[in-house]
């Protein structure tokens, strides 16, 4: 995992991405989830390319299952972009990493 990538919880979720002055990609996963690990190469390619221009995050559905309810994660991975405290944008499932080039594009 890309160093500027965060982990965060249901405890420092509100600062750490709702509260960001930069976009938060947030990849909502869990170990056991095989496309979770096909996608997470991809989160770690786009960590370095975007560096400074927003921030990256992770969630272990299975270790915060109140923030998974409430952004109704209902397959993972789920990646979900915020910016000034709302959810923007997402990818659904493992993707090609052209589709969330695309979707970075179109708000950063």
């Amino acid at each position: 995992m890309s160093k500027s990538i965060k982990v965060v919880n249901q405890n420092n979720f509100d600062s750490e991405v709702l509260k960001s002055n930069k976009p938060v990609l947030v990849d909502f996963w869990a170990a056991w989830c095989g496309p979770c690990r096909m996608v997470a190469p991809v989160i770690d390619q786009l960590a370095d390319e975007y560096e400074g221009k927003l921030e990256i995050a992770k969630v272990n559905v299975d270790e915060n299952p109140e923030l998974a309810g409430k952004y109704d994660i209902m397959s993972i991975p789920s990646v979900f972009l915020f910016n000034n405290g709302s959810k923007v944008d997402g990818v659904i499932g493992a993707r090609p990493k052209q589709i969330f080039d695309d979707m970075l594009k179109k708000h950063i």
